[in-house]
């Protein structure tokens, strides 16, 4: 071949991360996804990115269903061992690095320098949160005084299956400082990514694939939080809602009226700066405490015990 002959463009086919794999949306309908204009010519259309599925209910559905078989399992392990996969998370993205940065310089509008920047603080957030896995619990739970002779103690438990509408304008950053506080108490996830720029969040998925993480731990969906939305918000299996991309008028109202049905954990949206320190109010806003009572073995007034 000539050093003159040019080759065809190898276009990426972008699909949804449910259960471990990745299928097209059962609808097949997809939408299309442009580059983000920079602030000089914010009034010009961006460049053609990519056609990406448009999830439906019933995909939405799917997702929770995988989720749920995730729990148990990934609830179980132990925190370290949640912490060691989330690490891994790291180190794979480590290894996309200049991928995520084209495609996060596209969904956000930012110059090179910007975006890696923007990937490079999603890489250490992934790695603040695995060394919160085996720490949280002492954080939130402990021994408590009681009168009587009683060991009285609290202790942390993950809710369960969580919505997550993901940020709308940092695709990437924001994105991975919602997922990421979710799994790392054991909580499950069924994320719907930006609507305007979900490719990072899409991409995402195949880094969670090769990283050990279990199928169905993560899910990612694309498409439109006003559709898919109302019917995770009504499901009577998600345990818990992030609603921190419920940007639409009114649709963060209508969603934490949908979880109320069977009393959901509801996380309001709020004004935020991702590139600051998360803290571990993300943590703790998808956890349950259980508290335990025990004998402490006194048989009496003596003080004697046994």
């Amino acid at each position: 071949m000539s050093e003159s002959t040019t080759r065809l463009s190898v276009f990426k086919t972008y699909k949804l991360y449910v259960g471990g794999k990745f299928p097209r949306s059962e609808s097949g309908r997809v939408y299309e996804v442009s580059a983000k204009t920079s602030a000089a010519n914010a009034a010009g259309k961006g460049k053609w990115l990519a056609n990406v599925p448009l999830s439906s209910r019933k995909d939405a559905r799917d997702a929770v269903v995988a989720a749920r078989k995730a729990f148990g399992g990934w609830s179980g392990a132990t925190a370290y061992n949640r912490g060691q996969i989330l690490y891994r998370v790291a180190e794979m993205l480590e290894g996309r690095r200049e991928q995520f940065v084209r495609e996060v310089a596209d969904a956000e509008g930012l110059s090179k320098s910007k975006a890696a920047a923007v990937v490079d603080a999603a890489i250490d957030r992934w790695v603040w949160y695995a060394g919160w896995t085996d720490k949280i619990a002492q954080i939130v739970g402990g021994a408590n005084p009681v009168a009587g002779p009683y060991f009285n103690l609290s202790s942390p438990e993950p809710t369960g299956v969580v919505t997550v509408v993901a940020p709308q304008d940092s695709s990437f950053l924001g994105l991975v400082s919602v997922i990421a506080p979710v799994i790392a108490t054991g909580n499950t996830a069924v994320v719907i990514a930006s609507e305007k720029s979900p490719l990072p969040a899409l991409s995402l998925g195949e880094v969670l694939a090769t990283s050990d993480l279990p199928g169905g731990v993560v899910n990612i969906l694309s498409g439109k939080a006003s559709e898919m939305g109302p019917h995770l918000a009504a499901h009577q299996d998600v345990n818990g809602i992030d609603l921190t991309g419920a940007t639409e008028r009114d649709l963060a109202r209508d969603l934490e009226i949908a979880a109320a049905d069977n009393l959901k954990r509801v996380l309001r949206p709020r004004k935020e700066d991702f590139a600051e320190s998360p803290g571990t109010d993300r943590m703790t806003a998808f956890l349950e405490t259980k508290t335990v009572w025990h004998p402490t073995g006194s048989l009496g007034a003596s003080g004697s015990s046994y």
